[in-house]
């Protein structure tokens, strides 16, 4: 990849174009677009883009206010620019004057756009907050297609706490093999009431204590959940499908349980294998299609954490919302009723189903469950119960499945930024 100057902002604007141009996840193409800057540069860059990202429909509800006429379609390396300024203006604590003059300078001398964007720009610093507060910014912020399906599915009400909860971005979730109270004092951490760590965000993980060791994972607080509605499995044969990277493989592992991992990527496990290497837990690891595996023994219990549009990872992964489609949604959900049809004959009579994905979407959940079962008369839902889940009995259904949505309490005080993955997990049984 040819690399621009060593500027932060000329890298900001190169990720822009990747992930809104090329369609490139952010989380792919970032250390290759930061390689050269220095540690500061590098988190500018970075914090500016992500930030852009997060708000882009704010940003660009803004532009086409404050423009006369619309920019050429060709122009997008300049509505980038412009993006860039306001992200800085609005969002960031950077001073406006450094942020107009840097980000104009972006602009060569002889572009008919230069003046156009320091115009932009300014206007921005003088009545920009002001267009913020007349804005119905989460119902902005969100792409049409998303808006109208959580609004027909949760209501509009929600719709919105759904949108305003994705304009912050996500503390950092922890899980640990053992000593809970020891490495919360360690890593500055707050103990949640499902066992998990949860810290603010920031700093590099790889040099927090106890990560060299294998002491512990990241992992969403809500993707910790799944994991833990099997009971005892001590012993038991357990099948993890499309496992990698191994956070929910690590928590079964843990148990005691017997934990085969399947994927059909042999990238993604290598990438399993390295993590059970770091944290000292033994698995069996099998490279396969899930739609197409015949296990030589049934299994006691699985877990399925299915592929999905992950629109409940937003607050972590802002570019999901701008990436994915509709028509990605049938797709995914059309994948997961065959990965769901598979467990029937790789299950054996009284084990234990848990299906997952962290998807806000009902196609993914909780239709995607009433399919199944209308199907399948041998599976039957074992609702969940909230003292299973450290008490969050809000996070439950009238169905007993789990739903969380990411402005949902994690049940303590003075929880900033606050909330959860959105995610969905039902338990079933087969008779």
């Amino acid at each position: 990849m040819t690399m621009e100057q060593p500027n932060p902002r000329a890298r900001a604007v190169q990720i822009l174009d990747q992930v809104l141009t090329k369609n490139h996840l952010l989380e792919d193409i970032l250390t290759g677009s930061l390689s050269g800057l220095p540690g500061r540069d590098r988190s500018l860059a970075r914090a500016m883009a992500s930030t852009c990202l997060r708000h882009l429909g704010i940003i660009d509800h803004l532009i086409d206010k404050m423009l006369d006429r619309p920019l050429p379609v060709k122009a997008t390396r300049v509505r980038h620019i412009i993006r860039l300024g306001i992200t800085q203006i609005l969002f960031l604590n950077i001073p406006s004057h450094a942020a107009v003059h840097d980000t104009v300078e972006l602009i060569p001398e002889n572009s008919k756009f230069k003046g156009l964007v320091n115009a932009l720009l300014r206007r921005t610093d003088r009545q920009g907050r002001k267009l913020l507060d007349k804005m119905n910014q989460p119902y902005r912020n969100t792409p049409l297609w998303l808006w109208n399906s959580w609004k027909d599915f949760y209501g509009e009400e929600i719709a919105t706490q759904i949108g305003n909860a994705h304009l912050t971005e996500a503390a950092l979730d922890i899980s640990v093999k053992g000593d809970l109270e020891g490495w919360a004092d360690k890593l500055s951490a707050t103990i949640l009431p499902t066992g998990s760590l949860r810290r603010l965000a920031g700093g590099s993980v790889i040099d927090f204590p106890g990560f060299d060791n294998g002491e512990w994972w990241v992992q969403d607080a809500a993707a910790a959940l799944p994991a833990q509605l099997f009971g005892d499995i001590a012993g038991k044969q357990v099948l993890d499908v499309c496992a990698a990277p191994g956070g929910k493989t690590a928590q079964l592992a843990l148990t005691g349980a017997h934990v085969t991992s399947l994927d059909r990527s042999k990238a993604r496990l290598k990438k399993l294998e390295e993590n059970m290497e770091r944290l000292k837990l033994e698995v069996t690891v099998i490279v396969a299609d899930a739609t197409e595996f015949k296990p030589d023994v049934l299994f006691d219990a699985i877990l399925l954490d299915a592929p999905c549009s992950s629109t409940g990872t937003i607050r972590r992964h802002p570019d999901v919302a701008l990436l994915k489609s509709d028509a990605d949604v049938k797709k995914l959900a059309e994948l997961q009723s065959r990965l769901l049809d598979a467990t029937i004959t790789q299950l054996k009579s009284g084990g234990t189903l848990v299906y997952s994905t962290c998807s806000l979407q009902s196609e993914e959940g909780e239709w995607q469950i009433k399919d199944f079962l209308e199907k399948y008369p041998e599976m039957k839902r074992v609702p969940i119960k909230s003292e299973e889940i450290g008490g969050l009995s809000h996070i439950l259904n009238e169905e007993g499945e789990i739903r969380c949505l990411p402005h949902y309490s994690v049940g303590i005080e003075d929880d900033k930024p606050g909330g959860m993955d959105g995610f969905f997990a039902c338990r079933l049984m087969k008779n």
